[in-house]
């Protein structure tokens, strides 16, 4: 089935140039509950932190592969782009799995064991041990994972930039602006993956097949990881369940709402779909602007709380 797309004019900033932004940031000092009072949306969103280094970096290995098959100079610029703030996008939530997890005594292996055996393993150049890795077909399917969790990262991006319940509950400064440069790359950048597919061949039935994979993916990795992460919690907090946990932390503002969460991964089946129409590059480009880790990144040196 064709994949006939269309960009809604001005909904992304056109001969935009994606540049990495070379960020740091001190964890000295950061709570555990750096959500104060609320253990269960901290550590939902902390799965986040287990996730990205290794994901994030598996994007960059397929992207090394691909570059020099893009036909289109324009994506192939944007798709390097894109692979530079990836890489620090891992080297940034690693940081946080050094020294925020590891200062207040929580070994995350365990779990991010399982997460490096999902990109080798399952995801890598030798699925299941097939020497597949650098063929044309298993590269689109690589690329159609990484489009539709990238349409959920925008996602969650776009969400993060607008959620005030996160200052209202007064969120650490530093994990929010962590949290929200993030965000606002991944609203940057968020056409580029799907281009990427696109121009190596990728189709309607294809993506649609990627988005159910990378639901069930994320879904089981977000019910684990806050599970673990409870368990592992030094003040040992009682898990209000998974499903009640979110919706109560959704109505107070803290993480998105499952609702919204459905829609947007209904969106991605839209034969017409574009993520250029989803987020605003404006809105994202202007966080940038005042964000504080990235205004230091100018001038070298971490973000820390005053």
């Amino acid at each position: 089935m064709p994949d006939n797309t269309s960009i809604v004019p001005g909904a992304q900033l056109r001969g935009h140039l994606i540049l990495p932004r070379h960020v740091k940031f001190d964890w000295t000092a950061m709570p555990v509950h750096w959500l104060p009072g609320d253990p269960y949306a901290t550590h939902v969103i902390n799965v986040l932190h287990l996730m990205f280094p290794a994901g994030e970096l598996w994007f960059c290995r397929v992207y090394n592969k691909v570059l020099p098959l893009l036909t289109d100079p324009r994506v192939r610029a944007d798709a390097e782009g894109f692979m530079r703030q990836e890489a620090i996008h891992a080297r940034s939530h690693e940081g946080v799995v050094k020294h925020y997890f590891q200062a207040h005594q929580i070994d995350t292996r365990p779990f991010t064991a399982r997460i490096d055996r999902l990109f080798s393993l399952y995801l890598g150049d030798k699925p299941f041990g097939l020497k597949i890795g650098k063929s044309r077909f298993w590269m689109c399917q690589q690329l159609g994972m990484i489009a539709a969790l990238e349409h959920f990262f925008a996602y969650l991006g776009n969400w993060v930039l607008n959620a005030d319940g996160l200052d209202r509950a007064h969120a650490h400064p530093v994990m929010l602006d962590l949290l929200r440069w993030h965000g606002a790359e991944e609203v940057e950048h968020r056409a580029v993956a799907y281009e990427v597919f696109r121009n190596m061949g990728g189709g309607y039935i294809e993506r649609a097949f990627h988005m159910l994979l990378a639901m069930t993916i994320l879904i089981v990795l977000f019910y684990q990881g806050s599970h673990f992460l409870f368990r592992a919690d030094p003040g040992r907090p009682v898990y209000p369940g998974f499903l009640s946990g979110w919706r109560n932390a959704a109505v107070r503002g803290v993480l998105p709402g499952l609702g919204s969460v459905l829609l947007a991964a209904a969106r991605y089946f839209n034969p017409w779909f574009h993520p250029g129409n989803e987020g605003n590059t404006a809105q994202a480009l202007a966080y940038l602007q005042r964000s504080p880790a990235a205004s230091v990144a100018v001038h070298g040196g971490a973000w820390r709380r005053g």
